[in-house]
């Protein structure tokens, strides 16, 4: 996913030379095909997110498109005031590129996941929050923002993750894209994912559907604007919803969803799949602690049948 967004910039800042990339000091082998490409285009600001992010904010109000990039928590939670002063408050076009998103990095430990910035960055006046499920969401999202005004934060994966959305053609900042339809089976739900968890959550559809649990999943790449057509649709259509994500169920994408639940008419009841407002102190690859938290295949599975009663 990151390699496709960097790719993505390359082909993007040849056309437009507004187009700026700034780095915490990370990432060299990823960016290396970018600072030798547009080396007029590119800064690495050292580690100094809070001072790569006031820098951004400088140039974008200059007229300059910018994205920072740098990993888990380190361009959002550790420069949040000058990400809420510097770029919100001024709608500086200013674009966020977290790489990382939940437990990619987890073998570093508690200080390199992230799992609260979804919440975190939503909660700021106008700033939309992007988190691709795959590298083709990606790619198309990295497209759209870059031509688009306003603060916008990136949340990617790390890399290597499979294309699962074969169905988008375009990016709508603020739609979801269905990925699935259920079948035609007694038990039927809708589940709603966010980020790099999709590839896991279509393994769990798979799964429920040899066990006659019907799915019928979309993925939201954007998390701020929320599509509440689909939500709004979903709710009358279903008994269930699942929401599934790689973050802290407090205040991220399944919160986002019971807001609009909460607004309007339909029966369905709303179970936030996620991390259950805990720091994971364990230490491990992502596969790894996907499972110690339940949110990998098996896991989702598990609570989806515990709640339907299967």
């Amino acid at each position: 996913m990151r390699d496709t967004v960097i790719k993505t910039l390359i082909e993007l800042g040849k056309k437009d030379k507004d187009i700026e990339l700034i780095t915490g000091d990370l990432g060299f082998g990823v960016l290396k095909p970018f600072w030798e490409t547009l080396p007029n285009q590119f800064i690495n600001a050292g580690i100094a997110e809070q001072n790569m992010t006031g820098v951004a904010a400088g140039l974008a109000l200059e007229g300059k498109k910018v994205f920072t990039y740098s990993i888990g928590n380190f361009p959002t939670l550790r420069c949040l005031e000058q990400i809420r002063n510097d770029c919100a408050y001024h709608n500086a076009n200013v674009n966020i590129i977290c790489v990382g998103g939940g437990y990619v990095y987890g073998s570093l430990g508690m200080s390199h996941h992230a799992t609260e910035d979804i919440a975190c960055l939503r909660a700021l006046p106008d700033v939309t929050v992007i988190c691709p499920g795959d590298p083709l969401e990606a790619k198309l999202a990295t497209e759209v923002i870059a031509h688009t005004d306003g603060t916008t934060y990136l949340r990617l994966g790390r890399g290597g993750e499979k294309v699962v959305n074969n169905s988008i053609k375009k990016f709508t900042i603020g739609k979801a894209y269905k990925i699935r339809d259920a079948k035609d089976m007694p038990n039927k739900i809708a589940i709603f994912s966010t980020g790099a968890i999709l590839e896991e959550t279509s393994k769990a559809c798979d799964i429920l559907e040899e066990q006659g649990i019907a799915a019928e999943q979309y993925s939201f790449p954007t998390v701020k604007p929320i599509d509440k057509g689909v939500i709004s649709d979903c709710a009358k259509r279903f008994d269930y919803i699942f929401t599934v994500e790689e973050h802290n169920i407090q205040g991220g994408f399944g919160s986002a969803i019971a807001e609009v639940l909460c607004e309007c008419e339909g029966i369905a009841k709303l179970h936030r799949i996620g991390i259950n407002d805990f720091y994971c102190i364990e230490v491990g690859s992502q596969s790894y602690l996907r499972e110690q938290v339940g949110i990998n295949a098996e896991g989702i599975v598990d609570k989806v049948k515990g709640v339907i009663g299967e």
